[in-house]
């Protein structure tokens, strides 16, 4: 037996777990696991002693900005991050201009990620046009998505075509949903309620960071409590597999345990923000950059419970790239501020810290970054995990290298981070997809045109056999 790579003495995190061990990659798969030192010749050598080997993470949310708003971030600058955050999968959002919600839209898109994507991808489509559900889900997509909002003095970063708030043309969705398999991503929301508890920010003139910050978190977080009640409910009388974004208060991670006890098949993720960058001095000291949304103390203590004992599945970046312009505004007029932060690039790198605080066991970091997103989204025996067999999706990790996160290391348009400054304690070293080099020693060296649909097994099947 020879192999085209082996990448020796390092730990290597399997889905069972943590093993001393050398990993083989043939044909871009994960072909061995085995003892280290064992005599196989190998085209290619890579020592890692000392670091762990892992898998690439897949990242479920993510907002690429192409097309229509390429000057936040595009494809290829946002496949640049993910390289070299260790995300080799990741999956795009519809909100973009026009927005993905058809079988033309969604071949615009996949055409865009092939001629721009360094890693391998996936697109989240709205289902907002019932009789092109289907079309979209036999192109191999994984999921769709949909936003329980509408903006308040802005069209945008949900723009028309993209949310669902009739209680009723939601479960209309699920019910087509249900018929494709596909899971059903919903950013939750409250509209009528957020209507009357933004009205009496503005109205009082509290158009300010923390004015709007107060105005998200309201009464407990009330706008995402009743909304994911809905979702949970509506799953339950639909059987349409679903999956919350943007999980951050300890009401809806309880409902999410109940109807995950209850039967209920749901997941749900924690965006970068709610545990790293969600606190009142974070909104008192950066404001708008900070902003996506604040995130309690007591709320942010349920949202690390929820990690560590399993209820919150995934971790996804919501990475959502917005210009200092597009920022600046919100010191004054926060509610015509673009919000969101960028995240797909430092997110892993966090959770890796998070493990070396003692924050999070590493097993159930990786679970959440690789393990599970894959298996959810059917992508189970192909991405994100080292198992014989997977996409050769790897990365290399010190966790005893301690850095500082800087504006002058983004590789995104915008050129910032909300990070800027924060020393943290673990480093990626190395990005691999199906066993090539994208990522080494802080340089990304992967092929703009490399990426590929990350298809389920039973789709590239069918793919194969119908000769794409």
């Amino acid at each position: 037996m020879s192999v085209d790579l082996k990448i020796t003495g390092g730990t290597v995190v399997t889905p069972a777990g943590p093993v001393q061990a050398d990993l083989l990659v043939a044909d871009g798969k994960v072909a061995g696991i085995v003892a280290g030192g064992t005599e196989i010749p190998a085209a290619r050598t890579i020592d890692a002693a000392g670091k762990l080997v892992l898998p690439g993470m897949v990242d479920v949310h993510v907002h690429t900005r192409e097309p229509g708003y390429e000057h936040k971030d595009d494809i290829y600058t946002t496949s640049l991050q993910a390289a070299a955050g260790g995300v080799t999968t990741m999956f795009g959002m519809p909100n973009l201009k026009p927005p993905t919600t058809d079988v033309a839209t969604l071949t615009d898109v996949f055409r865009r990620y092939e001629e721009s994507s360094i890693v391998d991808w996936n697109h989240n489509p709205a289902p907002t046009k019932f009789d092109e559900i289907a079309g979209m889900s036999e192109m191999g997509i994984r999921a769709y998505k949909i936003y329980m909002v509408v903006d308040t003095g802005r069209d945008y970063p949900h723009p028309s075509g993209t949310g669902i708030h009739n209680h009723g043309h939601l479960l209309e969705i699920m019910d087509h949903i249900a018929q494709t398999g596909k899971r059903f991503i919903v950013h939750p929301h409250d509209q009528a309620l957020m209507d009357y508890i933004e009205g009496a920010y503005l109205a009082r003139g509290e158009n300010t960071p923390e004015g709007y910050a107060s105005a998200y978190a309201a009464r407990e977080g009330v706008i995402w409590d009743t909304a994911i009640d809905v979702v949970l409910r509506l799953a339950e009388a639909s059987g349409c597999p679903v999956h919350i974004a943007h999980i951050q208060t300890r009401r809806s991670i309880e409902a999410v345990r109940r109807a995950k006890q209850n039967g209920i098949d749901v997941t749900c993720e924690v965006n970068h923000w709610a545990p790293f960058l969600s606190t009142w001095n974070d909104v008192e000291t950066l404001g708008p950059y900070a902003l996506s949304y604040w995130v309690p103390d007591d709320n942010r203590a349920a949202v690390w419970e929820g990690m560590r004992d399993g209820t919150i599945d995934i971790a996804a970046s919501d990475h959502a790239p917005h210009t200092r312009e597009e920022k600046e505004v919100g010191w004054t007029k926060m509610w015509s501020s673009h919000t969101g932060t960028p995240g797909i690039q430092y997110y892993y790198e966090l959770m890796l810290d998070a493990v070396n605080k003692g924050e999070l066991d590493l097993q159930r970091a990786i679970d959440m970054v690789a393990h599970i997103p894959a298996a959810k989204f059917g992508l189970e025996g192909v991405k994100g995990s080292l198992a014989i067999g997977a996409d050769a999706d790897i990365v290399i990790a010190d966790l005893s290298e301690e850095w500082t996160i800087t504006n002058d290391g983004v590789l995104s348009k915008i050129g910032w981070t909300p990070y800027d400054g924060r020393t943290i304690s673990a480093r990626i070293q190395r990005t691999l997809v199906r066993g090539v080099d994208v990522y080494v020693g802080d340089e990304v060296t992967g092929d703009r045109t490399f990426g590929k649909l990350a298809a389920s097994a039973e789709d590239r099947a069918a793919f194969a056999a119908e000769g794409n």
